[in-house]
């Protein structure tokens, strides 16, 4: 079973960067696609990110475009999400997940809270 844990969050000002992580263990990374998604307070979750299997193909959510990367290290069985010029409005608690195709996600990680100060 694919099992998926989060890493990296905490409270940066705003302007400033974060780089979060999701190790993946259970299913090679490179047959599996990784999603990152975020859900504020009394909002919809919302897909940020996503990065295909074969094709490293990556799509971004118009909020966060020029702004997120999204990485994987095949070796380390790590999904990246690069964040910068972060913004109050990005204050989240941030999801990786995990699936046959971007996306449709099966398994999901507990989450890691981003906190952006004004």
């Amino acid at each position: 079973q694919l099992q998926l844990v989060e890493s990296g969050g905490g409270l940066v000002q705003s302007g400033g960067s974060l780089r979060l992580s999701c190790e993946v263990s259970g299913f090679t990374l490179t047959r599996v696609a990784i999603g990152w998604f975020r859900q504020a307070p009394g909002k919809e979750r919302e897909r940020v990110s996503c990065i295909s299997t074969t094709d490293g193909i990556t799509y971004y959510a118009d909020s966060v475009k020029g702004r997120f990367t999204i990485s994987r290290d095949n070796a380390k069985n790590t999904v990246y999400l690069q964040m910068n010029s972060l913004k109050p409005e990005d204050t989240a608690s941030y999801f990786c997940a995990g699936g046959g195709s971007c996306p449709y996600m099966d398994y999901w990680g507990k989450g890691t809270l981003v906190t952006v100060s004004s």
